[in-house]
């Protein structure tokens, strides 16, 4: 008799919890550090790439367009839900609502002129960084 061997591979059901868990926790530590300095910390997005990557790589995502093409994504949501977070809180919190009411609350066209307002070239920058290190390092 043969001994069995177990498949050398990851297990392919454990990246969507992980990819969720790190895009929970980069948007939710954005927000934090933004309320908490009172500016729009852009640079939160090269760390939010980094959670990512390090998410799908220890879920053992095997590298490639895929794993390029969901950091890219999942950089790209936690941008814009983490500045829809900090847009949210300044503004339920000068009307007395909780941070999460305002969230279900406000609606696209606010929200998108809240970015424009409080972002500028500085933010950009930083999100354009955060996305191509999030590229090389998920190749």
């Amino acid at each position: 008799m043969t001994p069995t061997s177990v498949p050398a591979r990851g297990s392919h059901w454990l990246w969507p919890p992980m990819l969720l868990l790190g895009v929970v926790t980069a948007t939710l530590a954005w927000v934090f550090v933004a309320l908490l300095s009172g500016r729009q910390t852009g640079w939160m997005a090269v760390l939010a790439a980094l959670e990512i990557v390090f998410m799908l790589r220890l879920s053992r995502f095997r590298g490639g367009p895929a794993r390029v093409t969901i950091t890219l994504l999942g950089t790209l949501l936690v941008a814009l839900a983490a500045n829809w977070g900090i847009a949210s809180a300044y503004v339920g919190g000068s009307m007395g609502l909780a941070p999460w009411d305002s969230a279900l609350r406000m609606g696209p066209f606010m929200a998108w002129t809240l970015f424009q307002l409080a972002n500028g070239v500085a933010e950009a920058l930083w999100l354009v960084v955060a996305l191509v290190i999030g590229w090389w390092l998920a190749r």
